[in-house]
This record gives C-alpha cells, structure tokens and sequence, in this order.
C-alpha cells in the first residue's frame, strides 16, 4: 500500500464531487424529482473524471517505478 493512503487534492476532490452526485441523487429520489436525481447520476463519472485529471496533472500520489 502506498504511504499516502489516497491522501492527495486529486483523491479528495474525486471523492468530494461523487459524494456530492450521491446525495443530489438521493435527494432526487426523495422528492421525486428524476432531473435532480440524473444530474445527481450525472455528477459520478465526472468525480472520477475530475480524480483521473488532476492525478495526471502531479496531484495525485507517485507511481513507484521499480516495482
């Protein structure tokens, strides 16, 4: 396991924005509202999205090389 444990800006914002999209859907959900509950759908691919890019740009953790 790596020493950063997923402790990066990259990690938290992924997260931080799937999280968001989970509770806008269920929100959705409660109150019957399906173009909430979508965007809510809509709001987790983009997360891991966000989470891939920011990784790629040196936020993320170093892949060790020699393995």
């Amino acid at each position: 396991m790596s020493a950063s444990h997923g402790s990066t800006p990259a990690a938290w914002t992924g997260v931080a924005i799937v999280l968001i999209g989970f509770v806008v859907g269920g929100l959705g959900l409660v109150f019957e509202n399906m173009l909430v509950f979508w965007i809510g759908v809509a709001c987790a691919p983009l997360g891991a999205l966000v989470g891939y890019v920011m990784g790629k740009m040196g936020l993320g953790a170093e892949v060790p090389v020699d393995r």
